[in-house]
């Protein structure tokens, strides 16, 4: 009776322990996985864009408000209004494309988003149809709210040259099968965009696919004689159109030409800021002398009204930016990704760049805003949206783990010894 009671004990306790053992084990699967934390340069670059943009509204307002109130035109808060209003749309495409970029932007929908922006360049040349400001067809205008389809064509640009040589790997180091191709779609967005006329937003575009091709691996023997063909056009666009050759002239010689009065004013606002600047709000440049203060030179009152350290500053965030991009093109898991993540690293950085040359004199002007700065609403949108395709390629991606219970470990264990055949 004794080992009966015992063995009934011992036959209890290893059912409450198995019922234990596999109780905690589906209490485990059940606790939602631990969340992957992002990297550093998602990180870095989250935090760069929103820096930018908080200081962009700042300056904005800054740079429109002075005028909007010598001229009647309300409190002076229009333009910032306006860019948060824009921001927000931006925001919103930023998130969406984080989440689900790669996958949203397939083939198909890139190949539409070509089309659609050709589309859209051919019709905003229609009198009638495109706004026309400055002797420049460059918009579509529904009251205050404006849309500039290039910008749309070179973000599609890099999408859909990215794909391309994403897709033929084998072939970049042919000039016919890699750069012939390229050039067959990239030399007509071009055209089309020189036509408005915004030789600037031409740049911005052959830097662009530029800095593609020299990250697919197209040789630089290549990648010269394009380069030599696309001097060749814009000095001969350049010297056709009166209205680019009057800017050629400027840039040249910008004190001796009426062409060259906002350069020069440009460059007085720097000089005038010094180190340190004279404060925000408390810039004079741009309240009667300086054109387009809120756009493509507000560059010059950040120079004036933050002085050179403030300019540093913001060139530490474009930085930032250029860092982080390159890195997650770097740790890219797909050549896709990879080559995307180098084109809009350097859609933003060629933009940038461009513009800071312009206002500090050393390019001709080219009407390029400053990323995420100048009150530009299409652009602004579409660095943004650049930037949550960057962000969505730099995701961390966690690999789904099966649970597997303890208790059923355990009892698969226990008959596999069962089954095994005693040595006598």
């Amino acid at each position: 009776m004794a080992s009966g009671s015992a063995g009934a004990a011992r036959q209890r306790a290893a059912r409450d322990r198995s019922s234990r053992v596999s109780g905690s084990a589906f209490d485990r699967a059940r606790m939602p996985a631990r969340a992957v934390s992002p990297p550093l340069e998602h990180r870095m670059l989250l935090t760069a864009t929103l820096c930018l943009l908080a200081f962009g509204a700042v300056m904005v307002y800054s740079a429109s408000s002075p005028r909007d109130l010598v001229a009647g035109q309300g409190s002076g808060m229009s333009y910032m209004i306006r860019y948060l209003m824009y921001g927000a749309i931006g925001l919103v495409a930023m998130r969406v494309l984080a989440k689900r970029g790669l996958a949203l932007l397939d083939r198909r929908v890139v190949t539409l988003l070509l089309l659609g922006s050709f589309a859209l360049l051919l019709l905003v040349l229609v009198p009638g149809i495109g706004l026309e400001v400055n002797d420049a067809r460059r918009w579509f205008a529904a009251g205050p709210i404006q849309f500039q389809p290039s910008e749309l064509m070179k973000f599609a640009i890099v999408l859909y040259v990215a794909r391309f040589l994403a897709d033929r790997p084998k072939h970049v180091k042919s000039f016919r099968q890699a750069v012939v191709p390229v050039g067959l779609v990239t030399g007509p967005a071009c055209l089309l965009i020189v036509v408005e006329p915004d030789l600037g937003t031409t740049l911005v575009v052959a830097f662009a696919v530029g800095g593609l091709l020299l990250a697919s691996g197209v040789p630089m023997r290549h990648l010269a004689v394009l380069a030599g063909i696309a001097i060749i056009g814009v000095l001969i666009l350049a010297l056709a159109q009166p209205y680019q050759r009057v800017r050629l002239t400027a840039f040249l010689h910008p004190w001796h030409s009426a062409a060259g009065y906002q350069s020069v004013q440009g460059q007085i606002a720097i000089g005038s800021g010094g180190l340190f600047g004279v404060g925000i709000g408390q810039g004079v440049q741009k309240a009667f002398y300086l054109p387009e203060a809120q756009t493509d030179f507000i560059l010059a009152v950040i120079g004036e009204e933050l002085g050179v350290l403030g300019i540093f500053g913001l060139v530490c965030l474009y930085a930032m930016i250029c860092w982080s991009g390159l890195r997650i093109a770097r740790r890219a898991t797909s050549r896709y990704a990879k080559l995307l993540a180098s084109g809009l690293t350097s859609l933003i950085l060629c933009q940038a760049t461009l513009n800071i040359f312009v206002v500090l004199g050393l390019a001709p002007l080219t009407g390029v805003p400053l990323p995420f700065i100048s009150y530009a609403p299409t652009n602004l949108c579409i660095m943004l949206a650049s930037v949550g395709l960057l962000l969505n390629i730099s995701s961390p991606r966690s690999p789904r783990l099966r649970a597997v219970s303890e208790a059923t470990t355990t009892a698969a264990d226990r008959d596999r010894r069962r089954r095994r055949p005693r040595r006598t």
